[in-house]
């Protein structure tokens, strides 16, 4: 081997061994840290026990023991949860479901009918269709999770078309070119790519579902409306207060549970780093 062979030979080797060895791969950061699991909910539990010491102090006149009495709160705590599971597990059963049909090529066109009637059910004011349902099926439970579902529909529904629409069209053909039936690229493809935006139309539509049951006591659906309307016709604010906190305590509880829902059901090959 000759001097300049040599010589080349020996500045390869001190480069390469002056070459930094390539980082080790990062871990992985945990879905659900532990500021995710007990912020929010330490929140919570502070202002319920701060409101609950502010009622063991307050002064309640005859009106509000009366309506706070015998159950009464715990009563309309449960039918508000029961109008919220009730109504978006239907929304769920109707939404995702139409969503994936409304994708299928022999389906497609009729999208646009389908949206605008999930958009018109969002558009009209909660209150009319509510009014419009009594009338039509009178009062009852039944009416208010008619108007609840319809309210939230859209949310999951859009998610899921956009989901659906938005995955990589070479995977799909991928999917199919290795033998994979149609009904086996639709759950083992298409549907885990499209899991976040439709977990973050679920979001919504619980969040707006805990909302909207509020309006149930309108049509006699019950619920925490029930504390609020007492506490502003009869003019009693601890009615009033109690009714609205647990209201908004209840819709960060669920916000705070479909979080983690997202986090936990998000397939790991879609998160950033991985």
């Amino acid at each position: 081997m000759t001097t300049p062979e040599l010589e080349e030979r020996e500045g390869r080797e001190e480069r390469e061994e002056g070459e930094a060895p390539p980082p080790p791969p990062s871990p992985l950061k945990p879905r659900v840290t532990w500021q995710r699991l007990t912020i929010l909910p330490a929140v919570l539990v502070a202002g319920l026990l701060a409101t609950w010491l502010w009622f063991r102090q307050a002064d309640l006149d005859f009106v509000s023991e009366n309506a706070l009495s015998d159950g009464q709160v715990s009563k309309a705590l449960w039918q508000h949860i029961e109008l919220t599971a009730i109504s978006t597990f239907f929304v769920l059963i109707i939404a995702i479901p139409l969503g994936i049909l409304l994708t299928r090529r022999a389906f497609r066109k009729a999208t646009p009918v389908a949206m605008t009637f999930a958009n018109m059910g969002q558009a009209t004011p909660a209150i009319g269709l509510l009014a419009l349902l009594v009338i039509w099926l009178g009062t009852g439970m039944k009416a208010a999770l008619i108007g609840i579902i319809a309210y939230a529909v859209l949310p999951v529904l859009s998610n899921t078309i956009a989901g659906l629409k938005a995955n990589d069209p070479t995977l799909l053909e991928a999917a199919r070119g290795i033998g994979m039936s149609p009904m086996g690229v639709l759950s083992r493809v298409e549907l885990p790519l499209a899991v976040p935006l439709i977990l973050a139309g679920v979001r919504t539509a619980l969040v707006l579902n805990v909302g909207t049951a509020t309006l149930a006591t309108f049509g006699g659906g019950g619920g925490l409306g029930v504390l609020i309307t007492t506490g502003i016709t009869s003019q009693r604010m601890p009615v009033l207060v109690l009714g609205s906190i647990l209201t908004v305590a209840l819709a960060l509880l669920v916000d705070w549970l479909a979080s983690l829902a997202e986090l936990l059901l998000r397939p790991r090959g879609l998160e950033a780093g991985t």
